[in-house]
């Protein structure tokens, strides 16, 4: 038969039910026959199955009996579904278990019409307890009344729902899964049924990202800015090359820098690069990089390092215990990322002021802080920041290391050396040495060092540095439950110190900060107070910010007080608005006042419009009294998919300059087959594609001239997910390199019901500058269907809740299933191959039945669409 002539006989079956429920609710009852009373049966009752739902599990089909509106569930398979132990009887006259505990027993007892819970028996009344061939049934009210939850019968949609007082079981069970899988996803261990490791490439290209910013000043000087940098593998560790062209390069050393202002185009102090090998596994060395390194020195050094890095702390990104403010000021509109140890964490846009704060989460060991700017014309700020959280914590026992040397690209090539080293003596303290060498200080050029950071309370921190010879240094911080920061710090310097170019004695900071919330505004305070002591001299600053929204209005107003020993001090304001005005304009005006001199110091307004949804367009203007420039021009920015562009053109005074960015990046990776271009930078980042496709032959690899598929649905929590309509591959991009995601395939998606995904949970490590490729192979799967009758004289009618088991060649079970009340069994599960059907002989022996036909044996063909047997025919009959 064909699947047309399946669903037509269900259809059919279907209506003979519906009639039948039409006649039982009129009242009319199947007359019983002769055979029927002599069998301690009910034989008024019809078996059917209704749809039994519990909040927060699901549902199934469970056995039922109907009386008019009263519902009988069997008992069995109730407890089952509640996941209650429970045994029925042989002779199905009596069901016991427990319920949720052991001491909960209890005894359900048709002979003698009662239950026995705990210490308690309940007496029933008559027809309470129905019994028919398959086992022992119970009405819906007593549920409630013996066991606390209530079964709600819908007699027209023949359901019913659960509301239960106690936690049953099966959601116990539920909850604790969930449980399970949260905790596991928190330690990194998640259950797959396919894991993919770190691949061995010895060579392989990428990624790139570029920009380019070239600038026109008429009657004056051009320059043009370039930058390429490209990711890949290379002998299995991860290369990074960014190159860097100036036209124009004018050097930001110091300002008494010998080379400060000559011209090189490829200067080498620009250019980066850096291979990094990383095995998180491996305990006690996980990363060795080489190259330039990024690594914190006491001493001043402001040149890049080229050398070799080794350290046993882990690039994954670990589990936090708090958080710690960090806040600055970029220009305005910037937007500002975050990376801890590579890892983009967190990102944020600078206000009108160009002030930006995060809430840095503080995780165990030894953690990278960088940050990356971004304009709002395609500039991209490639220095990346390395701020040092000051507190380091480990838990008990653990062990960090980091050792590093190198030479500096400076005029005298110092080098440098540092050996860093963390251990945790408690939960809440953990100390640390090293030494640090740097050959370009005069004198004493070896320092010798040791940390401490210690939790006083669960939210006061204190953070201590010693250096022989150079300074000692403190750092307490607190945290309110309110959120109220408060922070301390301490440094004092030796007295004519070398490795420090500056010249102070004592440097003291105070800070605190509070965000205030209510329905009509956020706002975010801060006031800080700065003091450096010189010999004979000091300089002390202060400020308060705020920054936030107030009636849908952002503000940020600073005020900054400047003192110097034996002058006047100089006090002045900056007040920045951004709000919407019609047609979804956005106007930033901004203001500089000197308390000084009474003044305004600089105005400065800027009207800012989308266009398009990927366009912006704004015009600024700008006067500044003290030295009487003003500005004034026009921008417009374009999102591409595959590259940022803008144009902008600014006139100053006497001088007009343009300026023309663009930048992008591409994704090469031959061996994935996905080729692209994305407007933000992709370098650092991975990604995976998954190619679907169908799986002919069954040996869950692709094959040539299997075909792609379409319709593949999965879950996924990060990355960026774009589908290729021409390939019909997914591919998703942007994620963390070195660590562990779970992906959840679903076959839903596709044309037809036999596609199936066997193996839908993949356990992917990403790999940095990589596409890892993933071929899913889509089975088609063979359907079985029948009907199982009974037997009784002349007299043939459909059996329900009969096991109808499937098996391989080599005996091997695959599935078991229950019919339905109409006698109906289907399943649709089956690879290609041999199989043997039959009813389950344990039940059938309980049953004191036996069947006319032993087994079938089937075969299933090997075809696109799914092959489809559903003449299968099962008669009982009674020993």
């Amino acid at each position: 038969m064909s699947r047309c002539t399946i669903n037509i006989t269900r259809f059919l079956f279907s209506c003979r039910s519906i009639v039948m429920w039409l006649l039982l609710g009129l009242g009319y009852v199947l007359p019983a026959s002769a055979n029927d009373n002599d069998n301690d049966e009910d034989p008024k009752f019809e078996e059917t199955s209704i749809m039994v739902t519990l909040q927060g599990i699901g549902s199934t089909e469970v056995p039922a009996v109907i009386d008019e509106e009263t519902a009988y569930l069997s008992i069995t398979d109730i407890f089952n579904f509640l996941k209650v132990r429970n045994q029925l009887s042989d002779s199905r006259d009596t069901v016991s278990g427990f319920f949720i505990t052991e001491d909960a027993t209890f005894l359900i007892d048709r002979k003698k019409n009662r239950i026995q819970f705990r210490d308690k028996v309940f007496n029933l009344e008559p027809e309470v307890l129905v019994k028919t061939e398959t086992g022992l049934y119970l009405r819906t009210d007593y549920f409630n009344k013996v066991f606390d939850f209530d079964c709600q019968f819908n007699f027209r949609s023949l359901s019913i729902n659960i509301v239960s007082n106690v936690e049953l079981p099966a959601a116990r069970e539920m909850r604790q899964q969930l449980m399970y899988q949260n905790l596991s996803r928190l330690k990194g261990t998640v259950r797959a049924d396919t894991t993919i490791g770190r691949s061995k490439a010895l060579f392989k290209f990428g990624m790139a990202n570029w920009s380019v910013v070239s600038t026109q000043r008429l009657r004056n000087v051009n320059d043009t800015w370039f930058n390429l940098t490209m990711g890949g593998t290379f002998a299995g560790g991860e290369a990074t090359v960014s190159l860097n062209y100036n036209n124009y390069a004018q050097q930001q050393l110091l300002p008494t820098h010998p080379d400060s202002n000559i011209v090189r185009p490829f200067d080498q102090r620009q250019q980066y690069y850096r291979l990094r090998f990383v095995n998180n596994d491996r305990p006690w060395l996980r990363q060795v990089i080489a190259g330039k390194i990024f690594t914190p020195t006491i001493a001043s050094l402001f040149a890049p390092v080229v050398g070799v890095q080794v350290t046993n702390t882990p690039t994954t990104y670990r589990r936090s215990y708090g958080s710690y403010t960090l806040s600055n000021f970029t220009d305005p509109g910037w937007t500002v990322e975050l990376y801890i140890n590579n890892a983009l964490v967190d990102y944020t846009v600078a206000d009108a002021a160009g002030f930006y704060t995060f809430q840095v989460p503080l995780v165990y060991g030894n953690s990278q802080i960088k940050l990356r700017f971004y304009g709002p014309w395609g500039e991209e700020r490639f220095l990346e920041e390395n701020i040092n959280i000051p507190f380091n914590f480990l838990p008990k026992g653990e062990f960090e290391y980091t050792a590093s040397a190198g030479v500096a690209e400076d005029t005298v090539n110092s080098k440098l050396g540092r050996v860093q080293f963390n251990y945790g003596a408690t939960n809440n303290i953990t100390v640390g040495a090293g030494v640090e060498y740097l050959s370009s200080i005069r004198g004493a050029n070896t320092l010798p060092f040791v940390t401490t950071s210690m939790r006083i309370a669960s939210n006061l921190l204190f953070s201590g540095e010693y250096t022989y010879g150079v300074r000692a240094r403190g750092i307490l911080s607190y945290r309110s439950r309110s959120n109220l920061q408060a922070e301390m710090q301490y440094t004092r310097y030796k007295k004519d110190q070398k490795a420090i170019i500056y010249n102070w004695l004592e440097e003291r900071k105070v800070m605190v900060a509070k965000p205030f919330m209510t329905k009509n505004f956020s706002l975010f305070s801060r006031l800080t107070l700065n003091q450096i002591i010189l010999p004979g001299s000091y300089y002390t600053t202060t400020e308060w910010l705020m920054s936030g929204a107030i009636f849908r209005v952002g503000t940020s107003l600073s005020t900054n007080a400047i003192f110097i020993k034996d002058e006047d001090p100089f006090v002045y304001s900056n007040l920045a608005l951004t709000f919407r005005i019609p047609w979804n304009i956005l106007l930033t005006p901004q203001t500089q006042y000197e308390y000084n001199t009474h003044r305004f110091m600089a105005v400065r307004c800027e009207a800012g419009k989308y266009l398009f949804r990927n366009g912006y367009l704004n015009v600024s203007y700008e006067k500044n009294y003290r030295n009487g420039i003003t500005n004034y021009g026009i921008g417009l920015r374009y999102d591409f998919s595959f590259s940022q562009i803008g144009f902008s053109i600014w006139k100053n005074n006497n001088l007009t300059t343009l300026v023309e960015s663009a930048k992008g990046s591409i994704i090469l990776d031959s061996k994935s087959g996905y080729t692209g271009a994305n407007s933000r930078s992709s370098v650092g980042s991975g990604g995976v594609v998954f190619v679907p496709f169908l799986d002919l032959n069954n040996n869950e690899r692709y094959d040539k001239g299997e075909p792609r598929v379409d319709g593949l649905q999965l879950k996924q929590s990060t990355g960026r997910m774009i589908r290729s309509l021409r390939d019909t591959s997914i591919a998703i991009l942007d994620m963390e390199p070195y660590s562990t995601y779970l992906f959840e395939l679903e076959s839903k998606g596709f044309e037809s019901i036999s596609w199936q995904i066997r193996k839908p949970a993949i356990k992917v490590i990403i790999e940095p500058n990589q596409l890892r490729r993933i071929d899913v192979p889509i089975s088609v799967l063979g359907e079985v269907s029948g009907i199982v009758y009974l037997q009784e004289d002349s007299l043939r009618k459909e059996q329900g809740g009969i096991k109808i088991c499937i098996y391989k060649s080599d005996s091997t079970l695959v599935k078991c299933i229950l019919t339905e009340s109409d006698g109906y069994f289907n399943y649709m599960g089956l690879a290609p191959g041999g199989y043997v059907i039959q009813p389950d002989p344990a039940q059938l022996k309980k049953l004191k039945l036996k069947t006319l036909q032993p087994a079938y044996d089937l075969h299933i063909g090997n075809k696109r669409e799914g092959d489809v047997i559903d003449d299968i025919e099962f008669i009982l009959e009674k020993k």
